[in-house]
């Protein structure tokens, strides 16, 4: 969706939407399945710029990350930026953000898109490392038994063999005493 701000000076945009957004879009393969994403908003005139207040709610499928099972949840996020319109960017320079330019979205022309903005709030509702329980056990390294299930018949996990050279060395440390 697209918002010209110069009609925003003079009475404020309101939206209440539903969007559909693909899992490919997000590119997170710990994300199953994105159910569509109801989101509703405002953009006022806020002098020197604009001020976007908007929330979304959605249901989303993640994968456990230590025993693979689908996870549903219910994810719900508030939005506020203000949107500072600068025609003449100087896109070559850099320079340090401050924790104040982490909710001004600066624009070229009074253009606002808000695709890019409703998927930058996806990504970041998405955890990092997705669990179904916090005591989740996870899977058997050697069978792939579900440990939450209960134990498998693999024998004990041996050492890896990675650290026998260490653990041949502190067994002549420890004959040498």
């Amino acid at each position: 969706m697209q918002i010209w701000l110069d009609q925003v000076r003079d009475e404020p945009f309101n939206w209440d939407e539903t969007q559909s957004v693909s899992t490919e879009t997000l590119n997170r393969p710990e994300l199953l399945d994105l159910g569509p994403v109801a989101w509703r908003g405002q953009v006022v005139f806020a002098d020197p710029g604009f001020f976007l207040r908007a929330r979304l709610s959605y249901e989303q499928t993640l994968s456990c990350t230590r025993c693979l099972k689908p996870i549903v949840e219910r994810a719900e996020s508030d939005v506020e930026l203000m949107i500072l319109v600068e025609r003449h960017a100087d896109e070559e320079s850099e320079h340090g953000l401050s924790e104040q330019d982490l909710g001004i979205l600066y624009l070229e022309d009074e253009r606002l898109e808000t695709d890019p903005i409703l998927v930058e709030q996806l990504q970041l509702n998405i955890p990092m490392k997705p669990l179904c329980r916090a005591d989740c056990r996870g899977l058997c390294p050697t069978c792939g038994a579900d440990w939450n299930a209960g134990a498998c018949s693999c024998e004990e996990s041996s050492a890896d063999p990675r650290w026998s050279a260490l653990a041949a060395l502190k067994s002549r440390l420890e004959e040498g005493k």
